[in-house]
């Protein structure tokens, strides 16, 4: 039995990158809009308290999280592309929807 490292069969020494799904707002009580937050991760508990600690960051007062998975590769289409490369290079990318959702 050879189970020192389960990510072994994914890969090998590629990073386990996460995306985590949820909607987040500027103040407490106000609008949600979408998010999109991909980063490298050993678990999902790191990946979730390193996610939170972002947004905090970035000045979001509220967020609810929804799903949280691996991704299986490099996506196709931006911005997730993107993300998913700074997230290979240690960054936290945050996908922000609020600029695109409003048709203002």
């Amino acid at each position: 039995m050879n189970s020192d490292n389960d990510n072994a069969q994914d890969g090998g020494d590629a990073p386990a990158i996460f995306i985590i799904i949820g909607q987040v707002s500027q103040e407490t009580g106000g609008d949600m809009v979408p998010v999109h937050v991909l980063l490298a991760a050993p678990d999902e508990d790191t990946a979730v308290r390193q996610c939170l600690d972002a947004l905090s960051a970035k000045g979001f007062a509220e967020a609810d999280l929804d799903q949280i998975g691996m991704m299986g590769g490099m996506p196709d289409e931006e911005p997730h592309a993107s993300a998913y490369q700074g997230a290979l290079e240690g960054e936290v990318a945050i996908i922000n929807f609020d600029r695109l959702a409003n048709g203002d």
